[in-house]
């Protein structure tokens, strides 16, 4: 069983920043893309930034120039450093991976998804 635990949500004020982090834990072989989307209400779930093992990057425009997402591929884990938050980056933000559990023959990539966190700009 392989879960995502994200932390570092919160209020802030427009202008400000914050720092998202997301741990894997389990049975892992590998995590190929790593990734953050966000879903405010009434709207779908959409791509904020992702980033590949080989640190390729990714980023919905919406956010380019003000977000930046990075990973510990040792750690299992990845971050997304907001700054310049906008009253419409208000969204809850989930953490998601594409793993290969260590336990699967076949290696095949299963999407795992964190439970999200409420991230709040306002003043």
């Amino acid at each position: 069983q392989v879960q995502l635990v994200e932390s570092g949500g919160g209020l802030v004020q427009p202008g400000g920043s914050l720092r998202l982090s997301c741990a894997a834990s389990g049975s892992i072989f590998s995590i190929n893309t790593m990734g953050w989307y966000r879903q405010a209400p009434g709207k779908q779930r959409e791509l904020v930034a992702v980033i590949t093992s080989g640190g390729r990057t990714n980023y919905a425009d919406s956010v380019k120039g003000r977000f930046t997402i990075s990973r510990d591929n040792a750690k299992n884990t990845v971050a997304l450093q907001m700054n310049s938050l906008k009253p419409e980056d208000t969204a809850v933000y989930y953490c998601k991976a594409d793993v290969v559990p260590r336990d699967d023959k076949w290696y095949r990539v299963y999407d795992v998804w964190g439970q999200g966190t409420q991230v709040t700009v306002s003043s």
